[in-house]
């Protein structure tokens, strides 16, 4: 199997490394995907901030329009997933 860690993939992950502020990484973002994408990846963020509050599925689609399967994709990945979310909650939680 095809590992999905690819050379390009690694090239963006250190350029989202590089920035330094909250405008740069905003206006980084705004330039490599479009205002669906960002939505979309946005909402997803959402989803998981919800879930760490032990947030029902049904008040996240609610709250976030993201639908019910989605949310429990999500939540798969939160709990079985790379630990990327996880990182980036208790990175959060300190800061």
């Amino acid at each position: 199997m095809k590992s999905w860690k690819t050379q390009k993939l690694k090239q963006m992950a250190k350029a989202l490394l590089s920035l330094k502020t909250e405008k740069e990484a905003l206006a980084f973002l705004r330039d490599v995907a479009t205002l669906e994408e960002l939505e979309s990846l946005s909402s997803r963020w959402n989803v998981v901030l919800e879930l760490n509050k032990n947030t029902s599925y049904r008040d996240i689609a609610k709250k976030t329009g993201v639908s019910t399967a989605t949310i429990t994709r999500i939540s798969h990945w939160l709990k079985h997933g790379e630990g990327g979310y996880q990182t980036a909650l208790k990175k959060l939680k300190k800061s």
